[in-house]
């Protein structure tokens, strides 16, 4: 393995020293700090297409001098990108660079790679694709052995398929994600399998019932289902509630249900104010739950006070933040019942200020 360089083990040092600074007050064990690659991390990005003449290259924005400016700069590669997107930028670059039909009017391209081999590309035009787009199209997939999207305002073209299949090894097995185009993923696949390792450890002996809000596509529903009698998993959006149920099938977690309700929603249902046809129309009664656990991994925003006060009913919190200063907040409220018996930093984006972190909360 490769050693770190001295300015990746200042950086995470940094970190975590803001860490046990922040929550101080709150007297957490030690911080576990679960490192990152220092390069080819980041399994999507998102490039903008500047055009020169007939000439085309990558471009991103660069923060500028002045506050909430920024200027477009061209680039070859990025070392925090997949080493597979790297490897295909050239590539694609060249390729499109020498059909004009491609070419014209490119205004930005994405990339969503996986651990696993498969690559999507989606291609974002200031013009109407037409047929003979979608045939270029069509022939650049079979060249590159990638899939591609196409899309302009009011259009999509799905030239194989908009997803996805990654494999994520977790809990000494392998796990199987469809991640839809558009759709949320972890963008660090190697950080992702420690933050999974990490919460099925703090699960591991709670057993019980587990109730998890905002599960997104089932990223910890699988694993952590293991570890408990039965799941109640809930998430708002159609395309991940849509992944989320492909991935519970194809993984045989035959004890997860899933809800399509926001944890707003499913608040009211828990406390009877709400009665929802969606819980109805599954046949899911919370009655037959006896919930032990509830794991959470809320938007940067955090959680909202009602839903706070929900959580305090559980014996156990098991909470995945990607904001520490929400999870702070949040945890001014939680710790008038509970208390801090695990803590981890996770260093999704290396060199950068965001910081990814998880405590298991006891009742007291």
């Amino acid at each position: 393995m490769t050693q770190p360089s001295p300015e990746y083990t200042a950086q995470l040092q940094q970190k975590a020293g803001y860490l046990k600074q922040r929550f101080a007050e709150f007297s957490p064990p030690e911080w576990q700090v679960f490192a990152s690659p220092e390069k080819h991390y980041r399994m999507r990005t998102e490039f903008r297409v500047w055009h020169d003449g007939d000439s085309i290259s990558y471009a991103m924005f660069e923060p500028g001098q002045k506050a909430g400016s920024a200027s477009l700069c061209r680039i070859d590669s990025l070392p925090a990108a997949s080493a597979a997107i790297n490897a295909l930028m050239p590539r694609l670059l060249a390729a499109v660079q020498a059909d004009p039909l491609l070419r014209e009017r490119w205004y930005q391209c994405e990339f969503l790679s996986t651990l696993s081999g498969d690559m999507l590309v989606g291609m974002i035009y200031h013009k109407q694709l037409c047929g003979q787009w979608q045939a270029a199209a069509a022939r650049l997939q079979r060249e590159l052995g990638i899939m591609i999207i196409g899309r302009s305002r009011g259009q999509k073209l799905v030239l194989a398929q908009d997803f996805v299949t990654e494999r994520l090894h977790a809990d000494g097995r392998d796990w199987l994600y469809r991640q839809y185009e558009g759709g949320f993923s972890q963008p660090n696949a190697l950080v992702c399998q420690k933050m999974l390792d990490w919460a099925c450890g703090a699960a591991a002996g709670l057993g019980g019932d587990l109730l998890e809000l905002y599960c997104g596509n089932g990223n910890f529903t699988l694993p952590l289902a293991r570890y408990f009698r039965r799941v109640l998993a809930t998430e708002l959006s159609k395309t991940s509630v849509q992944a989320a149920q492909w991935n519970i099938e194809a993984n045989g977690a035959a004890n997860i249900r899933l809800a399509r309700l926001s944890a707003e929603e499913f608040t009211q249902a828990y406390h009877g104010v709400r009665t929802f046809r969606r819980l109805q129309e599954q046949g899911i009664e919370l009655a037959d739950y006896a919930f032990s656990t509830v794991f959470v991994d809320p938007p940067r925003a955090g959680i909202d006070d009602a839903t706070l006060r929900l959580l305090q009913n559980f014996d156990n919190i098991i909470y995945v933040s990607c904001n520490p200063e929400t999870l702070h907040a949040n945890l001014a409220t939680l710790m008038q019942t509970h208390r801090i018996e695990r803590a981890a930093l996770f260093d999704q984006f290396p060199f950068t200020p965001h910081i990814e972190s998880g405590v298991l909360l006891r009742r007291r």
